[in-house]
């Protein structure tokens, strides 16, 4: 995605819309189970009181009834209804602020410093069925006169 990069460096403005897109596009939490308190029907299932339902928050940030191209990284995406945090009411996450702010923070920092970053390696998933993530990353940062490489045992 060194186009959004690109773009963001060029047009910061343009951050908080993408820390919404990049927060829909890679779902910290890929689900919760609920227990269901009374019966009910949903989508012409019903469900008894009592039942447990899965709620697939990496689903629901695909869900082509809500979001156009839903496939396609946009960091120009809006509206951006994302479900990253859960769907709002009791369980919303508490730390959704402070999560935002991190990302907004680590984009407006790295873009005024660093004009590319480039992929030195296959990205390794986090082994979780609860939590979608990156055990490895390898990157090389580039400030355009020397490469500051990320390190990295490879391990």
């Amino acid at each position: 995605m060194p186009e959004a990069y690109a773009e963001l460096r060029e047009d910061p403005s343009g951050i908080p819309t993408a820390v919404e897109e990049i927060l829909r596009w890679s779902t910290p939490v890929q689900y919760f189970r609920r227990a269901v308190l009374a019966d009910t029907e949903f989508g012409g299932q019903r469900i008894a009181k009592g039942e447990t339902v899965a709620l697939w928050y990496l689903s629901g940030n695909r869900d082509e009834d809500v979001f156009a191209d839903p496939f396609v990284f946009d960091i120009r995406r809006k509206p951006n209804k994302h479900l990253s945090f859960g769907g709002g009411g009791p369980h919303f996450c508490l730390g959704a602020s402070l999560a935002r702010l991190e990302i907004r923070i680590l984009l407006e920092e790295i873009t005024q410093r660093v004009p590319q970053i480039t992929a030195r390696g296959p990205a390794r998933p986090l082994r979780s069925n609860n939590i979608h993530g990156l055990k490895h990353l390898p990157i090389e940062l580039s400030s355009g006169r020397q490469h500051v490489g990320t390190g990295g045992t490879g391990r």
